[in-house]
């Protein structure tokens, strides 16, 4: 063997162990109805990292994101399922959940969203999903009655507001239809106000104030949330219009308040439950995971420049105010 061969063939002999260690690693495949924000993926990868994964360490992610148009999702599954990767974490909606329980029925697949999984067919109950999914929950949807209880008792003398939803998203239809209950029940004109896109922000506010909307509440989609940039809560601010938000992000941001559990525990927790599963586990036998504290957020600040004062018993139930 000529000396050049030589050193060449110990060359690739020296790699090998490099090689072969990064073949051997597990890869993620995570896919997202819209980009996500930071508040969203940096308690996920403490999660994985809590379960001993690292991305660049022991961990290789393939990153898919459908940009806000659902129906790329299918594709972006199929594409994810046919690199073969060891689990699939869905989130933004049950979009990209159901797009991958189509895609596979082998590949473990984990989500994070705000909606009932066994309402939108994604697992067979909570306690025992069955199949090759499981997740965690905030369940927003079903707090829509809670927070619209929440306006009547800091804005009583309102009796016209707004319900801003993405008619495209899945969960629209749900939470319109507890929106009309709670509004019947405490006597509010509810509107239902649509954007599909964040160009759309400025004419919904623009709708909202021809209306004479008191307040608004955002329903629970990525639309109004998932990217973090919390353009409906500027807008709002802008024209005035007090926001009841779901998640303490909205509230820090200039909304007045916000009831829900605390998103970020959300994802870490799916974080955990992949760690789990890489590890061997399987979904069927990781309940869903679903919030058992839910936190009152209220910002003064915002409250005093929008000339609203709020009740002091509810002050004094919160648990946390934003001076």
């Amino acid at each position: 063997m000529k000396r050049r061969e030589f050193i060449a063939l110990i060359s690739m002999s020296a790699a090998w162990p490099a090689v072969a260690q990064s073949q051997q690693w597990p890869t993620l495949g995570l896919l997202s109805s819209s980009e996500m924000a930071d508040w969203a993926i940096k308690p996920f990868r403490a999660g994985l990292e809590q379960g001993g994964f690292v991305e660049g360490r022991n961990l290789t992610v393939i990153y898919r994101s459908a940009e806000g148009q659902f129906d790329r999702l299918p594709a972006l599954a199929e594409e994810l399922a046919n690199s073969r990767v060891s689990v699939i974490f869905a989130t933004g909606s049950p979009v990209p959940a159901r797009s991958a329980k189509a895609a596979t029925t082998t590949i473990p697949i984990v989500f994070a969203y705000g909606g009932d999984p066994v309402r939108d067919s994604l697992v067979a109950s909570f306690n025992r999903p069955g199949g090759n999914v499981t997740g965690t929950t905030f369940i927003g949807t079903e707090l829509t009655s809670k927070r619209m209880g929440l306006l009547r008792e800091i804005l009583p003398q309102v009796s016209n507001v707004a319900l801003l939803v993405n008619p495209k998203g899945t969960l629209a239809e749900a939470q319109i239809a507890e929106a009309k209950v709670a509004a019947q029940s405490l006597g509010l004109i509810l509107r239902i106000v649509n954007a599909t896109s964040e160009n759309e922000f400025d004419e919904a506010f623009a709708a909202m104030s021809r209306l004479n909307v008191g307040a608004f509440l955002p329903s629970t989609d990525p639309l109004f949330g998932l990217n973090g940039r919390g353009l409906h809560i500027t807008r709002a601010y802008r024209y005035g219009i007090p926001a009841i938000c779901n998640g303490r992000v909205d509230a820090v941001l200039g909304g007045l308040v916000s009831y829900g559990p605390d998103l970020s525990e959300t994802w870490r927790q799916a974080g955990v439950y992949v760690g789990r599963i890489l590890k061997g586990e399987k979904p069927s036998d990781l309940p869903v995971v679903q919030p058992t504290k839910f936190d009152l957020v209220i910002n003064l600040k915002a409250a005093k420049q929008l000339g609203i004062d709020i009740p002091p018993t509810l002050l004094v139930r919160a648990d946390e105010v934003i001076e």
